[in-house]
């Protein structure tokens, strides 16, 4: 017999036997119709789980994780409102049901059975995968296994503090909730999670408000290892500017009371407060995992001779709430009832094609109030002199900063984060004055901490914000990728568009800064960001492009709830002269307020038939410098400056070179898993035209003289085109 039908046939024998654990009485402030309403849950979080084993093993069921042994959630629910958002661990199926219970109209256990049967009905992922979460219920779904929605949940929670001093148009969550996140306690090193701890207390140490609660399930395993005993009351209860509280997930009533006094605190103080409870682990890890592989079988009796429903049953019968035959009873009647509806939901339809399964990556758009925009007053007001500067070209940081100025005034739900961007303005003065101008609620110094400034946007979009959070250079987005891969792309995607994460990543990036930084500063991989589903990557080459782009990529994340990233070429922000010094062909003025590049738009230099060059951002530069060479060869070449990376707009470009005798590509990035792979792939298909690349090498990029030394170069795409059109000289 599996571990399953053990611990089942042992509640049934020990309940029949009046054979029930030892353990405290009974105390705190549970009441008996709450203290049922958690036994109830508590059934059926059980026979949901064992329903799940069976419909796996007759092939009608998929991978899941089991939440027995952690039935004490529904504790913690019980003591939560169903106004506070909740990002649940994988265990917490006990949790989602008993808050169920507090929201009329929902149908938990036959929503829960679709989800186990991967059926296309399930209501929150649409058979896309066995997750936890509803939108009536307030629980965005999760799918991660190592803490890594702790980071959202401290910005979700310290979006409340924003949104009662200026309230998104698209505010989701009152104005007295809390935020509660819950993890295991393996999860809880993981360096996600001690991030998000740290950005906690770091926040609560400075009095910020952050009603969040952090609530470990301290079974004392992750996966096979064990936790060290007594780690976690060790390594969390006494850390600064993080309230700690315990209490017994096998104990209803000590569960709840300590869930309580914690949430308590933290709704009454706004701070952050650490709940640890004790559970067990039924089962084994997931799926077929085979608990006794790895420990004894001592040690596994040992764990399920502590059931936490039969805990439940003692309790309940002291207290004179039920008597066991009633909780028995119960219990049946909860398991057959399980059994019955498990039977009509493995009827219902499944995803079966492509389409249907990728339905969900792109979010569907949300309407939005219209804006009229500042006043000219207030647009006087913000921009002071620089409206007089306005009238003439500028470098490209200048018309960034600009165009968020202008954007932040007319979208108060836009708050900007990151490190340095405040008081500094950034490393490279592209938020200069915007502190000064709209606040610090407005423009967050953060911590210096990639995974938190993502999870501090990805939570403040959970509450209506339009974040755009900027990592300082394309170097450190490697330390937070997990954010936008696994948590804020996904959303959409497992929620069935119910949820989204829109916002706008600005990223410092790419090549050619000279004589600074080196590998860590100057970073010309995007392969990580290209490969996300539903991720879309804007790179400006030029001060009027990115203004324009910039504007576009907002109105992408506020109206149709899109995950953006807008990589800015550092080594263009200063750029001023084309071909010779003090030209000012490169600077541009700023374009009208009203003006966007739409999403796929690609530019087009020049009507040459003889080459076109397609590139973008430093590239966009070299080939316009190395068209002017190509003409005085008698090359009549156009310059498509693709703009628009992930995904590739492949008819605006195939529109773009029509006509075009030869395509030379020009990609900064390098040769392996960068951007010229994909656009060969396309012409190699779609297109007769001859074609070539020339790319960076696969190489880091070093500092000093040799800066660019890896890199294309005007004289490379020259000699390149050459060859191409056969023009060699």
């Amino acid at each position: 017999m599996d571990r399953s039908t053990i611990v089942h046939e042992n509640f049934l024998r020990r309940i029949a036997d009046r054979d029930l654990p030892a353990g405290p009485p009974p105390s705190g402030p549970l009441s008996p119709t709450q203290a049922v309403s958690i036994y109830r849950s508590a059934c059926l979080s059980r026979a949901l789980d064992r329903m799940s084993r069976r419909m796996q093993a007759a092939g009608q069921g998929f991978y899941t994780i089991g939440s027995s042994g952690h039935e004490g959630m529904a504790a913690v629910a019980a003591a939560l409102a169903p106004t506070d958002m909740a990002f649940l661990h994988y265990r917490d199926a006990a949790f989602q049901i008993e808050r169920a219970a507090q929201v009329p109209g929902q149908s938990i256990a036959w929503d829960m059975l679709l989800s186990f049967a991967c059926s296309s009905e399930d209501p929150i992922s649409g058979g896309r995968h066995k997750v936890l979460g509803s939108r009536a219920l307030n629980i965005p779904p999760q799918t991660s296994t190592i803490a890594s929605h702790l980071p959202k949940a401290v910005g979700a929670a310290y979006s409340l503090g924003l949104a009662r001093r200026q309230p998104p148009e698209h505010r989701s969550l009152s104005e007295d909730a809390i935020v509660m996140c819950s993890f295991g306690d393996a999860s809880a090193n993981h360096s996600t999670a001690q991030g998000a701890f740290n950005a906690a207390q770091w926040t609560s140490y400075q009095s910020s408000p952050l009603p969040l609660l952090f609530v470990c399930e301290d079974n004392g395993i992750g996966i096979s290892t064990k936790t060290p005993k007594g780690w976690i009351s060790a390594t969390f209860s006494n850390r600064p500017g993080l309230k700690y509280f315990s209490g017994d997930g096998l104990d209803i009533y000590d569960a709840y009371a300590a869930a309580k006094e914690a949430a308590d605190y933290v709704r009454l103080r706004k701070k952050p407060a650490f709940l640890h409870l004790r559970a067990i682990r039924l089962y084994g890890h997931a799926g077929a995992d085979v608990p006794t592989t790895y420990m004894s079988r001592e040690e596994v009796e040992a764990e399920e001779a502590n059931d936490p429903l039969l805990h439940a049953v003692r309790l309940l019968d002291e207290v004179g709430v039920l008597d066991p035959a009633e909780a028995l009873a119960i219990y049946e009647e909860t398991f057959a009832r399980v059994e019955r509806i498990a039977a009509e939901a493995v009827t219902r339809p499944r995803l079966k094609t492509a389409a249907e399964v990728m339905a969900s990556i792109v979010p569907p758009p949300r309407r939005c109030k219209p804006t009229n925009g500042p006043s000219p007053e207030d647009r006087s007001l913000a921009f002071g002199a620089d409206l007089k500067a306005m009238e003439q070209p500028q470098i490209m940081s200048r018309l960034i900063n600009w165009a968020l100025t202008d954007l932040m005034l007319d979208h108060g739900e836009i708050v900007l984060m990151g490190e340095d961007v405040g008081r500094k303005g950034g490393v490279y003065g592209v938020t200069q004055k915007l502190f000064a101008r709209f606040g610090r609620a407005r423009v967050i110094d953060t911590l210096l901490d990639e995974q938190t400034i993502l999870g501090l946007g990805i939570g403040l979009a959970h509450n209506g914000f339009l974040p755009i959070p900027e990592i300082q250079f394309l170097a450190y987005l490697h330390n937070a990728e997990d954010q936008l891969r696994g948590e804020a792309a996904t959303l959409p995607f497992f929620s069935n568009g119910q949820y989204a994460n829109p916002m706008v990543v600005r990223i410092a990036g790419l090549g050619y800064q000279k004589g600074f930084g080196g590998h860590f500063h100057n970073d010309n991989s995007l392969a990580v960001l290209r490969d996300i589903p539903g991720l879309i990557l804007a790179c400006p080459s030029n001060g009027a492009d990115a203004a324009r782009m910039l504007r576009e990529c907002v109105r992408l994340a506020r109206e149709e709830q899109r995950l953006v990233v807008f990589l800015e070429p550092i080594a263009l922000y200063p750029m001023r002269d084309l071909h010779e010094a003090g030209d000012g062909g490169w600077m541009t003025r700023y374009p009208d307020r009203a003006e966007r590049i739409s999403f796929g738009e690609v530019g087009v230099h020049g009507t040459g038939e003889d080459l076109a060059i397609l590139t973008y951002a430093n590239g966009a530069y070299l080939s316009r410098q190395a068209q002017k060479k190509l003409a005085d060869d008698g090359i009549a070449a156009r310059v498509v400056d693709i703009r628009w990376l992930s995904p590739l707009p492949a008819e605006n470009i195939l529109r773009a070179i029509e006509g075009c005798r030869n395509v030379l590509i020009v990609d900064e990035t390098r040769r392996s898993g960068g951007v010229a792979e994909a656009l060969m792939a396309m012409l190699s298909e779609r297109s007769r035209a001859p074609h070539a690349r020339v790319t960076a090498q696969d190489s880091f990029i070093a500092t000093g003289p040799s800066y660019a030394a890896t890199m294309p170069s005007t004289e490379e795409i020259v000699a390149a085109a050459r060859r191409l059109t056969g023009r060699l000289s």
